[in-house]
């Protein structure tokens, strides 16, 4: 059809498939809306009755059986770039790149990753989790990753900054397959919970500026990246739809990475599509809330939901690191006032420190009021000791640093 003719007719509106150019050189192929005179005008009379017409929009995602027209409907789902390649023995030797990249974003999680591949590919309706790439450090491959999925699905897939999705604008990525959000940082809890609802509904409301909403078929998948790794997103302890990752640095940084892993494409997809599963499907979501749990989400729900735990554990670390004690003896309040001055006012009480020694730690205090060695803080920042009598708590150093270790790293 386009052979023929750059212009449509959907309803009675005419468009123009342009050939849009990009900063990398690259072009993309957008529809654009075009006036009949003005197509009379540079093509003569005669040529508007050649022009293609179709009865509306659809949106219908499929990417190795592609459709354009679907019953009289213009498919504005867009065909993908590459095409899976045929006629090899072992696909898997000739994705080195491909396979070591993969590895490299999901590390022991290797096969769910592939599994996360598959399902874009082959079931793009299929609800997933949010994948969220996370790392404080710099050239990790997060970026890489992105450009990489973008040149395998093409113009089904967008990336916007974090504060383009609170707009309530969202018709530049609601029919979309995948919408990678870099540079995340949602602290406000109603961005968390639209963000949980579109990963799992399958309608939303498409709405544009100067235009009437119109609920349309939802099915995007969302990739979050964020150097945040403690506090990028507020969620609960119950989460269940955010797949956390914390992404290592590459050691060595090859400038032409991306063009192999592009090189590879069309070997990689036929790779995936003969692969077989390595999980079932078995929530809505395809993955179980035990296979995408990872210390990384543990971390950031220890961080949302465990301020005061997360705050005297950082607070012992400091101490232990900074004295050669093997323990040390508190009373609820000796730790209020250190945190008071090693961090911000707190609003925290004696009593909830209480209870996370208590409760949380299962400790127990001096049965009596015995004298002590009580720590506190100047305010240069250095713990000083002096005498005091109360029912203090011991905390051994190795309580403190295995805690530490398992929860904060």
């Amino acid at each position: 059809m386009s052979n023929k003719t750059p212009y449509l007719r959907v309803g009675t509106t005419y468009y123009k498939t342009i050939e849009k150019p990009l900063i990398s050189g690259d072009k993309i192929s957008i529809l654009v809306r075009w006036n009949r005179e003005t197509i009379i005008s540079d093509h003569g009379k005669t040529y508007v009755s050649k022009v293609p017409k179709y009865d509306g929009f659809c949106c219908i995602p499929e990417h190795l059986e592609y459709t354009q027209i679907v019953q009289g409907f213009y498919n504005i789902y867009n065909e993908i770039p590459f095409l899976p390649s045929s006629g090899k023995e072992n696909f898997i030797d000739s994705i080195p790149f491909s396979m070591n990249f993969v590895e490299h974003i999901f590390g022991e999680q290797l096969e769910m990753g592939l599994d996360y591949l598959k399902i874009l590919l082959q079931f793009p309706t299929q609800i997933l989790p949010i994948l969220c790439l996370v790392s404080k450090e710099r050239v990790t491959g997060k970026t890489t990753f992105i450009k990489w999925l973008k040149e395998i699905f093409g113009l089904n897939m967008t990336y916007i900054k974090g504060d383009s999705f609170g707009s309530q604008f969202n018709s530049d990525w609601a029919a979309m397959l995948v919408v990678a959000i870099d540079e995340v940082f949602f602290d406000k809890k109603e961005i968390t919970e639209r963000l949980k609802y579109l990963s799992t509904t399958n309608k939303d409301k498409l709405e544009a500026k100067g235009k009437d909403r119109e609920e349309v078929d939802f099915f995007a998948k969302f990739i979050l990246c964020s150097n945040n790794e403690e506090n990028f997103i507020q969620i609960d302890e119950n989460e269940i739809r955010f797949w956390i990752l914390k992404i290592n640095t590459i050691k060595t940084e090859n400038t032409e990475f991306l063009k192999n892993l592009i090189s590879e494409i069309p070997d990689f997809l036929q790779f995936l599509i003969e692969r077989k599963f390595s999980t079932e499907k078995k929530t809505r979501m395809w993955f179980s809330a035990d296979e995408i749990r990872t210390k990384a989400l543990q971390k950031l729900v220890f961080k949302n939901n465990n301020k005061l735990e997360s705050k005297t554990l950082e607070l012992l670390y400091e101490f232990f690191e900074s004295n050669e004690d093997e323990e040390i003896s508190v009373v609820p309040q000796d730790l209020l006032n250190m945190m008071n001055k090693m961090f911000r006012p707190t609003y925290w009480t004696r009593s909830d420190i209480r209870n996370l020694l208590k409760e949380t730690w299962k400790l127990e205090p001096q049965k009596n009021g015995l004298t002590y060695i009580r720590y506190d803080i100047d305010f240069a920042g250095i713990f000083y000791q002096t005498n005091s009598v109360g029912r203090y708590f011991t905390i051994k150093k190795d309580f403190i640093l295995n805690k530490y270790v398992e929860l904060l790293n």
